[in-house]
């Protein structure tokens, strides 16, 4: 088990690596300078020199590679050309907000995917489950980007329920500690302000959901299918168990394993799909500022940017491999 754990360890340092590598020549050979983006039209030559040199810009290309690796492995990400603040200061203040909003996202589609994939198990050979079947591939096919704007439309617009921009409203005038806002406003019981934050993450949460939770009931209604067919099931079937005790009590706990797996990978892409849907709702997030980071060509910040993404998708991972070795034992024994 230890030496399955480190050894996903080290193939996550090495995938980082080749991550970095890849992105550092991409940012390099791709048109645009942002030095050109960040003077003035009457400066000097002598001013674009002293700001590439500062940058580091001014090196070659495996030496300006060098000294930004030999930095970050020192915890130092650089300095964003764009905003002027440390990378790692700006990853660590955005971070709490991808996090919460992506985690709140998963809980809302493993909820819904998990009901609905019961509910249609139950409701099997019935037009129940046809409805669900219908709603789910409803629920698939459409993208997330386009959720948002729906929902913007209809909550935003039409019916102005709920707020379409921010974490927070600034005129509450709410103060934080931390960056995490709903788990700190949960935690110190400021019920008021929790609502406030969660309000301003529900379009966005639901537009990162619905699809994943397509995803989620799909691949749990063909595992509870498969574990209604095994012989236990079918002897307690004949012992007189009823049905909703069949599927909750006996084909779920072993449906749980191989949905709980693809909820992992899942659960990566959703991270990435918060770069469309933090700036449709003007979220501050790590999406949003990637957005932000290509387009003023911000290498530095892009490069903390992917890496973070990249140590966040290996971290999920190895947490789902270890939940899925803990909740079947056998596989930890080969």
């Amino acid at each position: 088990m230890i030496s399955a754990i480190l050894k996903r360890v080290s193939m996550g340092v090495i995938t980082l690596l080749g991550v970095a590598i890849v992105v550092f020549i991409l940012l390099r050979v791709a048109p645009g300078n942002p030095i050109a983006m960040m003077i003035g039209p009457g400066a000097s030559e002598s001013d674009i020199l002293a700001l590439k040199a500062k940058y580091g810009l001014d090196q070659s290309l495996p030496m300006q590679f060098w000294i930004w690796l030999t930095n970050f492995l020192q915890g130092d990400f650089g300095t964003s050309i764009s905003r002027q603040v440390s990378v790692i200061s700006l990853l660590a203040e955005r971070l709490p907000a991808t996090l919460e909003l992506a985690t709140a996202a998963l809980v809302i589609a493993v909820l819904l995917g998990g009901v609905m994939a019961v509910a249609s198990t139950l409701l099997r050979k019935s037009w129940g489950a046809s409805a669900l079947d219908g709603a789910n591939s409803l629920l698939l096919t459409v993208p997330e980007f386009v959720w948002a704007l729906a929902f913007v439309l209809l909550l935003g617009v039409a019916f102005p329920i709920l707020p379409l921009s921010g974490r927070n409203d600034p005129a509450a005038g709410t103060v934080f500690v931390t960056n995490f806002y709903l788990i700190e406003a949960l935690v110190t019981g400021r019920w008021g302000v929790a609502w406030d934050v969660f309000s301003h993450m529900l379009m966005p949460v639901f537009a990162l959901a619905l699809p994943l939770a397509a995803i989620i009931a799909r691949v749990l209604k063909e595992a509870l299918g498969e574990a209604m067919m095994q012989d236990y099931v079918v002897l307690a079937r004949v012992k007189g168990m009823s049905e909703r005790r069949l599927v909750l009590g006996e084909a779920l706990r072993n449906a749980v394993g191989p949905t709980l797996a693809l909820t992992g990978v899942q659960f990566t892409f959703l991270i990435g799909g918060t770069v469309i849907i933090e700036k449709i709702f003007s979220y501050p997030g790590l999406g949003n500022m990637a957005i932000d980071a290509v387009i003023n060509r911000d290498f530095p910040l892009i490069q903390g940017l992917i890496l973070m993404f990249g140590v966040l998708f290996i971290l999920i991972n190895l947490a789902v491999d270890l939940l899925v070795v803990a909740l079947n034992p056998r596989l930890s024994r080969g």
